[in-house]
């Protein structure tokens, strides 16, 4: 199957919440009370107009041949670490995972840094999800040995760990 990776547009605002609601619900639905985990998930559809007008991150989409958007990720400078780019999210559709579609968006996501000038990159995903975990060290990431808790906004914070990578892109 081919994919290309490419910038979001004003356009896209509905199929990048159709991907966050998706990979969302399947990945981290389980993790809270049903109406709250499905409010997230309404909330995940709706938002990504506002995001995209704000034009404070890049966006990239990955496609499937025929032009379907099926993964997503979003990156900016680190405000917490100088110097360092931070993927802030990262989610492909449920529908696409073990397709390559994600690998091809990684690959994509740290060619851009690369461009933009970043040599170091990191990234925060939740402690209890090995699949997510897999994924980045497969993709060159090593865990930072930082942890923080996130509050998602019911209270109930989750324990997340830090992951790098120091060359962005493979030579």
């Amino acid at each position: 199957m081919t994919f290309t990776v490419r910038r979001a547009g004003p356009y896209d605002g509905d199929v990048l919440g159709e991907i966050h609601a998706a990979a969302w619900e399947a990945a981290y639905a389980p993790f809270f009370d049903p109406g709250f985990a499905a409010d997230g998930i309404a909330g995940r559809r709706t938002r990504w107009h506002a995001r995209l007008a704000e034009q404070d991150s890049t966006i990239l989409l990955v496609e499937r041949e025929g032009g379907r958007p099926v993964a997503l990720s979003v990156h900016r400078p680190s405000s917490t670490r100088p110097g360092f780019a931070e993927i802030l999210s990262f989610y492909s559709h449920p529908d696409s995972w073990g397709s390559g579609a994600a690998a091809v968006l990684m690959t994509g996501t740290l060619e851009d840094l690369r461009g933009a000038g970043f040599a170091r990159a990191h990234l925060w995903t939740l402690r209890d999800t090995p699949q997510s975990r897999r994924f980045y060290t497969k993709a060159g990431f090593t865990e930072s040995g930082a942890t923080r808790t996130y509050d998602f906004g019911d209270g109930q914070p989750l324990a997340q760990v830090e992951y790098g990578r120091t060359s962005p892109v493979p030579s």
